[in-house]
């Protein structure tokens, strides 16, 4: 059966779309400076534009990606889980942001909640072990409501925690504090949980871990991604 065309209707090409969408979700830009930057290559977008194009397809080219690299981050992803949370102010009010990412640096799950309870975090290892099952080890910080968490699920065995064990889990959180500073922060827990899953999709498919790589080896890399993102929606 033949995929509908999700541009179908749409004045612009897909290709300008989908540099507009990239630009917005894996750089520290606002909605006007993406249109700035468009500006300059000789595309007249307005930002409300890019917003609008944001709203309809990042969530939808996030998905493409998460679909196409799921079985391998299932296979791959079970030795060591950094589990951490961050306090976001959306809208004035604090909400906390659960995010796990795998020993390489792939972000697994990116969860929003009001509190920052035993109920959240059972909520949130309970999703992460549905999608990708049961790892050998889950490293967390010394909040109370992981061990209540994983003891309820039976899981008390997996838990380490050390004073610098969990810095890959922590500095995971700083390519959305750069994305919060440019958008001024948020508006509505939904947008965040929205921007949080769509921006997490997006950096696991452009991060090349380039300090581990050589140059050959990087650029091939990410020549190999941009070509897989302009494939992005395609019928």
């Amino acid at each position: 059966m033949t995929r509908s065309n999700p541009f179908k209707g749409f004045q612009s090409s897909p290709e300008i779309i989908r540099l507009a969408v990239m630009m917005y979700v894996r750089f520290p830009l606002s909605l006007r400076n993406v249109e700035d930057l468009l500006h300059e290559r000789g595309i007249d977008i307005s930002h409300e534009t890019i917003r609008f194009w944001w709203n309809r397809f990042g969530p939808m080219f996030a998905a493409e990606i998460r679909r196409k690299r799921i079985d391998r981050m299932r296979a791959f992803s079970n030795w060591r889980w950094h589990v951490d949370e961050v306090f976001v102010k959306v809208n004035g009010e604090r909400h906390y942001l659960w995010r796990a990412v795998d020993h390489e640096g792939e972000v697994l799950e990116a969860v929003v909640t009001k509190r920052r309870n035993k109920k959240a975090a059972l909520k949130f290892l309970r999703k992460l072990m549905k999608r990708y099952g049961r790892p050998e080890e889950i490293v967390t910080d010394r909040l109370p409501s992981y061990r209540a968490a994983l003891r309820d699920i039976g899981a008390t065995d997996l838990q380490s925690v050390g004073r610098w064990l969990n810095n890959r889990g922590e500095n995971s959180h700083l390519p959305l504090r750069r994305r919060e500073r440019a958008m001024l922060r948020f508006r509505r827990m939904r947008s965040l949980q929205v921007f949080a899953a769509v921006h997490s999709s997006v950096h696991n498919h452009f991060n090349q871990e380039r300090s581990l790589s050589s140059r050959d080896n990087f650029k091939l890399n990410r020549a190999a991604g941009l070509e897989e993102w302009r494939q992005l929606g395609a019928a």
